[in-house]
């Protein structure tokens, strides 16, 4: 039993471990995105600004035609069609859904904060369906150990104890097998293998917690990003840019922002209920365990 809570220990430490490599990966993959990008916009870009005088030489040059045929321009139907057909454009241009919009202005930033709530919320899962009562202190255990302590089967007590993988066996082990060098190194060892539980359980809680500090600081990033690209706009523009050229970089910086908060704000919530619980749970396995042992304590006098 103590070779299986050993591979299962390795098991769990190996897939933190993994976490841990996969959340400096993304941290690390960050600016790469943002380079890519910042070529992809340029690239962009460029067309655009090849395209506007091209749009604006068009008017003009239409607008010398009816000049030159006199009386016969308002008869040809050429240049009212024009209007309907610039009309036409605006509404293909604003027909973008918001998730869309979303989708696309976030880029790269919107990936990682995806990948890190998917993260954040197999962790959530995880430490709250372990962070129990039922796991921790199973009550049908502690019954069972009880009443061999009153039978006097202390070597039955031990066996129950070591044969469960739960927080209160393990303690309640830890000291039955000291019991024979005192009782005062029975509770010391009592308390070395708690501290050393709740130093497990916190352990798998901080990447809640890294989480909720990460990801306002990827969300930071992209906003940084997206006003970047609109002093670009702004720069590199002869005149006045218009409000529309400045908002993709504008809509980078926001939805970032409201992305990497939305993944933060709930890791940080559920990090500090799930280190309450576990402090909790921690001083009653610490109680109910010394107050088993507790009738060692006049027998050992």
């Amino acid at each position: 039993m103590m070779m299986g809570n050993s591979l299962e220990r390795n098991q769990t430490s190996m897939a933190y471990r993994s976490l841990s490599i996969f959340l400096l990966l993304a941290v690390l993959l960050t600016p790469l995105g943002l380079t890519a990008r910042s070529f992809a916009y340029q690239d962009e870009a460029a067309p655009a600004a090849g395209e506007a005088p091209a749009a604006g030489e068009a008017p003009a040059a239409g607008g010398e035609a009816p000049a030159a045929g006199g009386g016969e321009a308002p008869a040809g139907g050429g240049a009212e069609p024009a209007a309907p057909a610039g009309n036409g454009a605006a509404p293909a241009a604003a027909s973008e859904s918001f998730l869309s919009w979303m989708i696309r202005a976030s880029g790269f930033f919107g990936f990682i904060l995806l990948l890190l709530s998917f993260l954040m919320v197999a962790l959530i899962m995880a430490n709250v369906l372990s962070i129990r009562r039922d796991n921790l202190m199973p009550p049908d255990l502690i019954g069972a150990f009880e009443e061999k302590l009153n039978n006097k089967d202390y070597q039955g007590a031990f066996e129950l104890a070591k044969s469960d993988d739960s927080f209160v066996a393990r303690v309640l082990a830890a000291g039955l097998s000291k019991l024979n060098q005192g009782y005062s190194e029975a509770i010391e060892g009592m308390q070395e293998v708690g501290e050393d539980e709740n130093m497990a359980m916190e352990h798998k809680l901080s990447y809640l917690a890294l989480i909720g500090a990460i990801a306002p600081m990827i969300g930071l990033m992209g906003t940084v990003y997206g006003m970047i690209l609109s002093f670009q706009t702004i720069a590199s523009s002869a005149t006045s840019p218009k409000p529309s050229e400045l908002a993709d970089g504008i809509s980078t910086a926001l939805f970032t922002t409201l992305e990497g908060l939305t993944v933060a704000i709930p890791a940080m919530i559920f990090y500090s209920l799930l280190r309450n619980r576990v402090a909790r749970f921690s001083l009653e396995v610490g109680m109910i365990s010394e107050s088993l042992m507790n009738r060692f304590s006049s027998s050992s006098k």
